[in-house]
């Protein structure tokens, strides 16, 4: 990844074992200066696009397509607002599979959780949002009042009229709530598998931002300035510093 050459260096004691003098140092990356987007650049979108990632896309395919340069793949990944590549990057089909094979063995198509479904009433007027977790115990209950479960999300909703308390059973699962399926309760919620559970999670990462092309030479710009050191007493070069020897032995 070409962003680690975009690290400046530091002069460091060296750890090596086979080191013969306690004078002896090193020169490293310092992955200490790390860095985010100036805040000024953030917190607007208009400088940032959309884009869904698909399957087999990696950071390094995505920059070459918008930017015409692999190497840039960082950007890609920092104006993503991605911290761990091996978690936040979504997984392709096989992967995701081995994965959820892995984690859930043969229960892998059994019940995970409860979504509700939208519901609205004849004002058009939105009563239960989609995809709150509940179970198979959740109660909507009148006006004013709140939707209730293990996982009580602590809503209320003030615009219930005809649904005064609606009990939600188990309807088409064909058996006990957990003991797999992903059937329809009273069409105000579905069950979620434990692979389809995975599959949202898999698919929610693929949505990211990247920055626009006319802002990219910018940016790179405020980021080689933020990396560069300051005068001080460890100042070598904008792009080296060296620490001191607490090792050094007189």
């Amino acid at each position: 990844m070409a962003y680690f050459k975009e690290l400046p260096n530091v002069v460091y004691q060296s750890p090596l074992i086979n080191k013969t003098s306690s004078r002896e140092y090193v020169i490293i990356k310092n992955i200490f200066r790390n860095t985010k987007l100036l805040d000024h650049i953030s917190d607007k979108a208009v400088l940032f696009n959309k884009y869904q990632i698909y399957q087999g896309d990696r950071p390094d395919t995505i920059a070459e397509e918008i930017y015409g340069d692999p190497g840039l793949d960082w950007v890609i990944i920092l104006t993503a607002g991605i911290t761990n590549i091996r978690n936040q990057w979504p997984l392709n089909n096989q992967d995701l599979y081995e994965y959820a094979l892995g984690k859930y063995g043969s229960s892998l198509n059994d019940l995970h959780h409860y979504e509700t479904t939208e519901v609205r009433d004849q004002h058009n007027r939105l009563i239960l949002p989609k995809g709150i977790q509940v179970d198979d115990n959740f109660i909507m209950d009148g006006p004013g009042k709140q939707y209730r479960g293990p996982n009580d999300p602590q809503v209320t909703w003030k615009s219930i009229r005809e649904l005064e308390t609606i009990k939600l059973t188990q309807d088409t699962l064909g058996g006990p709530a957990g003991s797999g399926g992903s059937g329809l309760i009273n069409d105000i919620a579905i069950g979620i598998s434990n692979w389809q559970y995975e599959t949202n999670i898999n698919d929610e990462k693929r949505s990211i931002r990247i920055l626009k092309v006319s802002y990219l030479a910018q940016f790179l710009d405020d980021f080689r300035r933020i990396m560069r050191y300051d005068r001080n007493s460890q100042y070598i070069s904008k792009s080296l510093i060296k620490t001191e020897n607490t090792r050094l032995v007189d």
